[in-house]
């Protein structure tokens, strides 16, 4: 698929999605705090570095010392329809992965 191709699918669904994610980004909000998203650093083919997008699904254990994470409940039902996985729509509109890449197709 064409460069072009990808970006136009990806504009697509990121157009379809925008309520979706508005509503998912809102539940995370509420359930709790700390950023929407999660960004955690990948290299590309050619050895670029680059930020890929995902919903948060972990928080941190309440009243526990040092990095204690536990998946959270609007997590669970994220990660099991992969919904979590939209924003990396951005990454491909950004030209740092292709459509197939994306753990929306995994």
């Amino acid at each position: 698929m064409t460069r072009f191709g990808e970006y136009l699918i990806a504009c697509l669904l990121l157009a379809l999605t925008l309520p979706l994610m508005i509503i998912v980004a809102g539940a995370i909000k509420l359930e709790s705090a700390g950023p929407v998203l999660d960004r955690r650093e990948h290299i590309g083919p050619v050895g670029r570095r680059f930020q890929i997008l995902s919903f948060r699904t972990v928080a941190q254990k309440p009243g526990q010392p040092g990095f204690t994470w536990q998946i959270t409940q609007v997590g669970q039902f994220l990660r099991y329809t992969r919904i979590n996985a939209l924003p990396q729509l951005f990454n491909v509109l950004r030209g740092d992965i292709r459509i197939t890449d994306t753990s929306l197709f995994d």
